[in-house]
């Protein structure tokens, strides 16, 4: 099925699946070989009402069990099983969490022993990192050097707190990565156009962004809003990271302009479901 998205450019930086549980993936992180990633959309699930239909949130008030089966189901579509996910704990922290083996599982089939994580990192093949979106920035990182990833959760907050280069640097002190080697995506998210923010929220960019980007990243309108592109802001952080432009894939889709493929909680609110973002290491048995 096509998912007849309208993109804000002409770029296409990610493939759509043509699976009865579509997804996007990167053909960045495909052709290293290295890697399952995918981000979800909102169809081929079997939820009803506003979390039509592949909402995968367990904490918005959809059945579970539903929530369980599009768990399934998008697992089965990107080639990674339920129980080697381990999911984030977002409140828009900086927090980024290197996981193992003991995690698999966490957050969808037994209890996290964790709270306020938005970044995940791991170097354990099989292990699913699993991070939640409704418009917020999804940031993921492989190293195809030293064979670990990343997926970090960069709402507005997370953003200022620059957790983009937080996850590298977790990266680099846990698993010895260099930035210069490793691959980098911003995913499908709110974009500049879509993205009115209040006078508060610029004050705290201009504190943490140096002011030569701050034409780049915001502009201020006639009724005093501005305009925010979170993407750019990202980008800044990742190529300060040390993270090269070559090695970086940039988002052309927007969750709200798209909010029929994809939740977004600008558009509905609180009545509607998640987007998750999906990376793991290939195990050594799939990659011969």
């Amino acid at each position: 099925m096509g998912l007849g998205l309208r993109y804000k450019n002409t770029a296409h930086i990610f493939d759509e699946i043509e699976a009865d549980t579509p997804y996007l993936e990167y053909p960045l992180f495909q052709n290293t070989g290295l890697v399952r990633h995918g981000f979800s959309t909102r169809l081929g699930g079997v939820s009803k009402g506003c979390y039509t239909s592949l909402n995968l949130s367990f904490t918005r008030g959809d059945d579970k069990e539903a929530v369980q089966e599009n768990f399934r189901r998008i697992g089965r579509a990107i080639g990674v099983k339920c129980e080697d996910m381990v999911f984030s704990q977002q409140t828009h922290t900086v927090n980024v969490r290197a996981v193992t083996e003991r995690e698999k599982g966490m957050g969808i089939l037994k209890p996290r022993d964790y709270a306020d994580v938005d970044g995940l990192v791991t170097n354990v093949p099989g292990v699913c990192l699993v991070t939640f979106y409704a418009d917020c920035v999804p940031l993921y990182f492989v190293d195809p050097v030293r064979k670990a990833i990343g997926l970090s959760h960069s709402g507005w907050r997370g953003t200022v707190g620059k957790i983009g280069q937080k996850t590298v640097e977790k990266m680099q002190e846990t698993y010895g990565c260099d930035p210069k080697d490793m691959l980098a995506a911003v995913g499908p998210s709110i974009c500049q156009d879509c993205y009115e923010v209040s006078e508060d929220v610029i004050k705290e960019f201009q504190d943490s962004f140096p002011k030569s980007v701050w034409r780049d990243i915001f502009y201020r309108k006639e009724n005093g809003k501005y305009q925010l592109d979170l993407w750019k802001a990202n980008v800044y952080l990742l190529k300060e990271a040390g993270i090269t432009e070559e090695h970086m894939a940039v988002t052309n889709i927007c969750t709200h302009c798209n909010s029929k493929i994809l939740y977004s909680h600008r558009e509905a609110g609180d009545k509607r479901g998640n987007l998750c973002a999906f990376l793991a290491l290939k195990r050594k048995e799939e990659t011969a």
